[in-house]
């Protein structure tokens, strides 16, 4: 007896259909299984064997040969394990369809036949609905998930019985909810009101987040550099429904999103420990996975103590910064991961941390410092489109009784920012001024004569590369969509170049 299902395995952030053929025949009883399976999908003849007999089926008393078609992909995961149980009883002749091929089937079972939540679902879901499947039928636990994709019919299950039922009758199964739209995500309470001084700090955290820069922040301790970057995400836009959708697919195939959770609404804000491996920042692993610069897509990775990563580890930041993705390649696939975010350093200006204090006496020497700075390399450092000082805060900001803007009136100038530019870039793959190419750069940051010829003064005084040219071009452009202006004028190119003298 034959039976064929249909289920998906997960690659990176896409899926394959794969096709699970089983066959029950006379013979000495055994459970072999082929087209390449990992150990976690030899191991689930076990757990196959003790979901069917404590669901109230009878397990068949002959041989079973399972093949998980194309046999040339290594199939890996814990998912297969329903498609696996069901193609088994129905080849049994207790699903009355044996050959389901509109369906997508996927789940983790449990000894007693109760069905485990799997991961990457949402690129699943998607793979399934552009193969023309009909359905998928999945874990209860991830039904919200896959209903944010349009035209699929979901069919959640929690145990085998369940899915024995749904798959005899689809109409015993109640559809699935659907997602929630994109709401504005509160910021947890953080507060740029709550940061005392930094006006300098703080105007530049207000120009990356309308023109999406990277910023890099350099002061004692103490000084504030954590606390506003943490408060950076407060004053970001909302996501759009097709960036949520990214973001909500990155952490499912990463196994990050919550049991029973829909679309994700807050942007990411990641800050990794500085002991992180270079696999664990840019994504990687024998079954690659992304890593720290991909979950941070449409968001921000804050590297605090930015100078105590290892350099190797900070190198691997080059190209996704300048691509917006990540290629991670293996013998057997490469995979793709996008990672398009903001980076935000947080450093100290020396080994002890008090060069420049007023307050306090640095004891370094300049070797000392020329060595603690060269952990950043000039190719990374000329990658941070602003770097602004935070220096120690006196005693009178410290007792101040009055606080700084509050979050919610800076990020309504981002906002219409971020407007102006969503605007001007209609009809090009450009959101926000950072991913201006050089052709678009020329074509859309025109600076008046006054500003040119400051510039012009200014790289032959600062050696900019022409990176650094093209880089506070964009800033400009961002302070001047800030003011609302037109045309780059002088007054722009100057604060541009505040932030670029380092």
């Amino acid at each position: 007896m034959l039976a064929s299902l249909r289920t998906a395995a997960l690659f990176g952030v896409d899926a394959c259909a794969v096709h699970v053929e089983v066959d029950v025949s006379f013979g000495f009883p055994n459970f072999a299984m082929v087209g390449l399976p990992d150990a976690s999908v030899r191991e689930s003849r076990d757990r196959v064997r003790s979901a069917i007999r404590n669901s109230g089926f009878e397990f068949p008393p002959h041989r079973i040969t399972v093949n998980l078609a194309p046999a040339d992909v290594r199939k890996a995961g814990a998912s297969f394990d329903l498609p696996i149980a069901l193609g088994i009883l129905a080849a049994s002749g207790v699903i009355e369809r044996r050959h389901v091929g509109d369906v997508v089937l996927l789940g983790e079972l449990a000894l007693d036949g109760s069905i485990h939540p799997a991961r990457g679902v949402l690129p699943i879901a998607a793979g399934a609905r552009r193969d023309g499947a009909r359905g998928i039928l999945l874990p209860a636990a991830n039904a919200r998930e896959a209903a944010i994709v349009a035209g699929l019919d979901v069919l959640p299950v929690s145990t085998l019985s369940d899915a024995v039922r749904a798959l005899n009758d689809p109409s015993t199964v109640q559809p699935a909810p659907l997602p929630r739209p994109p709401l504005r995500p509160a910021a947890g309470g953080l507060d740029l009101a709550d940061v005392r001084g930094q006006l300098l700090a703080r105007r530049a955290i207000e120009i990356a987040a309308a023109g999406g820069h990277n910023l890099l922040l350099v002061g004692p301790p103490g000084s504030g550099k954590t606390m506003m970057a943490r408060r950076l995400s407060g004053i970001l836009p909302p996501l759009t429904f097709d960036d949520a959708l990214e973001v909500t697919a990155v952490h499912s195939v990463a196994g990050l999103l919550p049991a029973g959770a829909g679309l994700l609404t807050e942007r990411p804000f990641r800050a990794p420990h500085h002991t992180i491996s270079h696999a664990a920042l840019a994504g990687g692993g024998s079954h690659p996975r992304p890593g720290e610069v991909s979950l941070a897509h449409h968001g921000v990775l804050f590297l605090d103590e930015m100078l105590e990563f290892g350099r190797h580890v900070l190198e691997v930041l080059r190209q996704p910064l300048e691509e917006g993705s990540v290629v991670v390649a293996r013998a057997t696939r490469t995979v793709v991961f996008p990672a398009r975010f903001m980076l935000v350093g947080a450093m100290n200006p020396c080994p002890c941390g008090f060069a420049g204090d007023p307050m306090r006496a640095c004891r370094c020497t300049p070797p000392q410092v020329a060595r603690y700075s060269s952990r950043l390399s000039g190719p990374l450092r000329d990658r941070f489109d602003l770097t602004a000082d935070v220096p120690a805060l006196t005693v009178d900001a410290l007792t101040s009784s009055g606080g700084g803007e509050p979050s919610a009136a800076v990020r309504a100038r981002v906002v219409a920012a971020r407007g102006l530019q969503r605007d001007r870039y209609a009809g090009v793959p450009i959101r926000v001024n950072a991913e201006l190419t050089p052709q678009l750069t020329a074509a859309h940051c025109g600076i008046d004569a006054a500003g040119m010829r400051l510039l012009d003064a200014a790289i032959r005084r600062l050696s900019l590369s022409a990176r650094g040219f093209d880089r506070v071009r964009k800033v400009a452009r961002t302070i001047a969509d800030l003011a609302e202006k037109d045309r780059i004028t002088a007054e722009h190119v100057a604060e541009a170049l505040q932030f670029r003298i380092q």
